[in-house]
C-alpha cells in the first residue's frame, strides 16, 4: 500500500513539473482532451495500474480501446511464435484452394481472414464486430485447449468414442438408457479419448473448485447439463457445456475435438497472449481492411 501510495504521489509530481515547463501542453480549452491528455491524468489519479508482464497493452490498448489496424494483425498472421510457439499462421494458411492450404483458409489478407475456410463445410472464423470474440471458432482455436489437456495435435478425432457423443448431443442429448450405458461411462475411463491420458472426472467431478476446474461436474447427466461455473456465475448464469441438438456449438464436443492453435502449442502458454487479444479486440471492433 505504501509503496502504491508513493508511486502515485511521483507520477503526479512528475506530470505536473513537465506541465509546468510546457513539456506536456494542457488541452485546449473548449475541445474534448486527446488520448495523451487522458492517459496523463488518469496517471496523475492513480487510475492507471501497470502488474504484470503485458499490463500495458492491457493500459495503454485495450482498455482505451484503441483502433487495432489491420497492418498489425497482417504483421501477426505471418510472425513465428506470435500467439506462442509455433510457426507462423500462413504456414499453413495461405490460400482459398484447399490443395494447398489446409481447410482452404487464406490467413495471408484480410478479405481471406474475413471469408474464412473454403473447404466444404465452409464456414467463418468469427463475426466482425461481435462481441466475446474469444467465442469465435478463431477465438476458440487460439485459447481453448483441448481435452483431455495435453492430447497430441495428432490423435485422431475420428474414432467411436467421439462419434458417440457428437450422436448424442445431436439425437438431442437425452438422459435415457443410451446415455447411461455409451456415452456416460466414457468421461470416468482413462484413455477413452487418447492414448495415455487420464479420464474427464479426474479433473471435472463436482460444481465445486476446488477440486474440479471450472466447476464442471462430468459424472452425471444433472451436473453436465448444468454446465460450468454455476457458483461463480450463478445456477442461472451458468456456461451450458453441452446444446441439445448442436454438437459443433457444444462446449463439450468443441474441446474435445478442436485443436489450440498454432498446432502442437503447449497447454501451458498463455492463453491469453497479448497478441490474441489484440486480434480479438479487432475483431470486436469490426474486422476493418483499411
Amino acid at each position: 500500500m505504501q509503496q502504491s501510495h508513493w508511486r502515485k504521489r511521483a507520477a503526479g509530481a512528475l506530470i505536473t513539473i513537465l506541465l509546468g515547463l510546457g513539456m506536456l501542453p494542457a488541452a485546449a480549452d473548449g475541445l474534448p482532451p486527446t488520448l495523451n491528455h487522458r492517459w496523463l491524468q488518469n496517471l496523475r489519479e492513480g487510475k492507471v495500474k501497470l502488474e504484470g508482464d503485458h499490463s500495458a497493452v492491457e493500459a495503454l490498448i485495450l482498455q482505451r480501446d484503441i483502433p487495432i489496424p489491420y497492418d498489425y494483425i497482417a504483421t501477426l498472421m505471418r510472425t513465428p511464435n506470435a500467439f506462442g510457439q509455433g510457426p507462423a499462421c500462413i504456414v499453413c494458411h495461405s490460400s482459398a484452394n484447399p490443395a494447398h492450404s489446409y481447410r482452404g483458409l487464406n490467413l495471408s489478407t484480410c478479405d481471406g481472414l474475413r471469408a474464412g475456410s473454403r473447404e466444404a463445410p465452409s464456414r467463418p472464423l468469427f463475426a466482425p464486430g461481435q462481441k466475446s470474440a474469444g467465442k469465435s471458432i478463431l477465438g476458440r482455436r487460439l485459447r481453448n485447449n483441448r481435452m483431455p489437456l495435453g492430447v497430441n495435435f495428432a490423435v485422431s478425432t475420428d474414432t467411436p468414442a467421439y462419434a458417440t457423443v457428437r450422436r448424442w448431443i445431436a439425437d438431442g442429448a437425452p438422459n435415457d438408457a443410451r446415455f447411461n450405458q455409451d456415452v456416460l461411462p466414457l468421461f470416468s475411463r482413462d484413455n477413452v479419448f487418447a492414448p495415455g491420458t487420464p479420464a474427464c472426472t479426474t479433473c471435472h467431478m463436482s460444481n465445486q473448485e476446488p477440486p474440479s476446474f471450472h466447476e464442471l461436474d462430468l459424472s452425471s447427466y444433472e451436473g453436465i447439463m448444468l454446465g460450468a461455473d454455476s457458483v461463480a456465475k450463478g445456477v442461472n448464469n451458468a456456461t451450458k457445456v453441452v446444446i441439445p441438438g448442436q454438437p459443433e456449438a457444444s462446449g463439450l464436443f468443441q474441446h474435445l475435438v478442436e485443436d489450440r492453435m498454432p498446432p502442437g502449442i503447449s497447454p501451458t502458454e498463455d492463453r491469453d497472449h497479448p497478441n490474441t487479444l489484440i486480434l480479438l479486440r479487432w475483431i470486436e471492433q469490426g474486422a476493418r481492411c483499411n
